[in-house]
């Protein structure tokens, strides 16, 4: 058995928040700049310009890429063979992220859901645990705005509705959405399951990297195919118009129940935050 030290958990995930908030992955800076020579709209084209030169303030300048630093979703796979030293797991994460976003002077959005009162550290963060082979810890950790969040939507369809009906129900969602979620944006789709899978899975979704197909032949064949189609809305970036209303479309899929077809659609803003780490 594998030991790890409770405070190396908290400096980590620490450390983690503050970089999520201030450093845009490459991918995401890639994305825009290849859509610039795609884009037909000027004024797109000067959204995108500036959303790369926003990325490049905060990265220098270690201030937040926007305002909104979200809510802390963190994913964790833990050894079955790794033992927590000094304190218990969850406790280590929420102190985790309460000093990143202390110290990295990140706006705490967490409140009261009945009065609104604000938690005042951005805790509790969301956590989903996996249980894996081996003695390591994986921590993923996203930065979900509450804007693109708001957006997102879930639905029981029947099987009869098939995938033809899954991808309406992605495109209406993004359509309805409009500008509020920030385009250009990520979209995250969670197929199966039941319920709450669907759900954890569009969130899931959105921590893989732009342009990493879904290992599933046919849900990979839906992701190139919506790409396109949710580019043709007319949305563009920041919702002023244009072809790159979309830069990703991940999709994750699991078996469900015979007479379900569970779809949910998790929408990310352009700032597309979040980072893994292994312990």
């Amino acid at each position: 058995m594998r030991e790890i030290e409770f405070n190396e958990i908290v400096d980590s995930i620490a450390e983690l928040c503050m970089k999520i908030n201030y450093e845009l992955d490459e991918d995401v800076l890639d994305s825009f700049t290849k859509s610039l020579t795609t884009e037909k709209s000027s004024v797109g084209q000067e959204v995108l310009e500036l959303l790369i030169a926003n990325a490049k303030i905060a990265r220098e300048e270690k201030v937040p890429t926007c305002q909104d630093t979200g809510t802390a979703v963190v994913f964790l796979e833990i050894g079955q063979d790794l033992i927590i030293k000094g304190g218990e797991l969850k406790e280590a994460i929420e102190k985790g992220v309460a000093q990143g976003y202390l110290e990295g002077y990140l706006r705490k959005s967490m409140c009261n859901p009945f009065t609104r009162a604000n938690t005042g550290d951005n805790c509790p963060p969301i956590i989903h645990t996996q249980i894996v082979p081996g003695d390591k810890l994986s921590i993923s950790i996203a930065a979900k705005g509450g804007g693109s969040e708001n957006m997102s939507r879930l639905t029981m369809l029947t099987p009869s509705d098939g995938i033809e009906g899954i991808k309406r129900f992605v495109i209406e969602t993004v359509d309805k959405a409009g500008p509020n979620p920030c385009p250009p944006l990520v979209v995250g789709i969670g197929v199966g399951g039941n319920f709450e899978t669907c759900a954890i899975m569009a969130k899931k979704a959105l921590m893989r990297n732009l342009g990493e197909a879904s290992t599933d032949e046919t849900a990979a064949k839906i992701e190139k195919e919506l790409l396109s189609e949710l580019n043709q809305l007319g949305i563009g970036p920041s919702g002023f118009g244009g072809t790159t209303t979309v830069v990703g479309v991940h999709m994750e899929v699991m078996p469900c129940h015979i007479a379900s077809l569970p779809v949910a659609v998790n929408l990310n803003c352009h700032a597309s935050r979040h980072g893994k780490i292994v312990l």
